[in-house]
């Protein structure tokens, strides 16, 4: 018999971690899915994809390292395959704003037949504390190759609310956009950064061959590096500035504007030098 189980592919990052403790408060049974966990999972292994699907209703798939690289589609397709196969009935994706390889991605998981759920964010808010960025924050200056075009970044908070209200079937083959409500340049950001942690944190503009340069001195998998120069160098153009909807949307509320994610944030004492 099938049970309401849900997996989270990528139960561990920025969101998954944070849509379980919200599924599992609801009473729901939820179950993390990762290399570590206690039915591996390795997007590059499909030979792991079926036990961790097999005796699940539904699940919430985030990509990793990104829907932008070149096989996420092939993947993607694949595990809706083995999904189908398992008897789910369906599959929230998360997505990205303005990429070519994340709108393959989407096309091939509904091509599948299962019901979707498209989440498609902007940049996390959380980058500048939980990921890529936070060392340079520390540090008191951020470099990026990131000039004056607007962002509306979202909160990792926020997607997490909008997923596990996504139980409800009427979100089922929908799509939705999520953002902040409010875009700001990476420079604003860092600016806002400084004014809640109470102290000097500098933006500085770099040439993307400045800042590939500085990664791969760092040690950075060349993989990582061409993605974070497509994603810097082609999408962060001006294609994703709008502010969009799907927060209030899914949840009947506006969502979390940066300069509270910032104060939130510093309160923690993540960014003190």
């Amino acid at each position: 018999m099938q049970t309401s189980e849900i997996v989270l592919v990528g139960g561990s990052g920025k969101t998954g971690s944070r849509i379980i403790k919200r599924l599992e408060a609801r009473g729901l049974t939820v179950r993390a899915a990762s290399r570590s966990s206690a039915r591996p999972f390795d997007w590059e292994d499909g030979s792991t994809w079926r036990g961790t699907l097999q005796g699940a209703s539904s699940a919430y798939v985030a990509f990793q390292p990104d829907l932008a690289v070149a096989w996420a589609a092939e993947a993607i397709e694949a595990l809706a395959k083995v999904a189908v196969e398992c008897g789910l009935e369906h599959i929230v994706l998360l997505s990205g704003r303005g990429e070519e390889g994340a709108q393959r991605s989407e096309a091939a998981l509904k091509a599948s037949g299962i019901d979707t759920t498209i989440l498609r964010a902007s940049w996390f808010c959380q980058n500048f504390s939980e990921g890529a960025f936070v060392e340079q924050i520390i540090g008191g200056r951020l470099q990026l190759p990131a000039g004056e075009i607007d962002e509306p970044f979202i909160d990792a908070d926020d997607i997490a609310d909008a997923a596990a209200a996504l139980t409800d079937p009427r979100h089922r083959n929908q799509t939705y956009e999520l953002t902040g409500p409010r875009a700001l340049t990476f420079r604003q950001a860092v600016g806002e950064i400084a004014a809640a942690a109470g102290r000097p944190i500098e933006y500085q503009q770099v040439s993307m061959a400045d800042f590939t340069g500085g990664l791969a001195d760092a040690g950075l998998p060349q993989g990582l590096i061409d993605l974070l120069e497509e994603l810097f160098g082609q999408v962060l153009d001006g294609r994703n500035s709008n502010v969009m909807g799907g927060v209030a949307e899914i949840l009947g509320r506006p969502a979390t504007d940066f300069s509270e994610y910032a104060r939130r944030t510093a309160a923690t004492g993540i960014w003190s030098a």
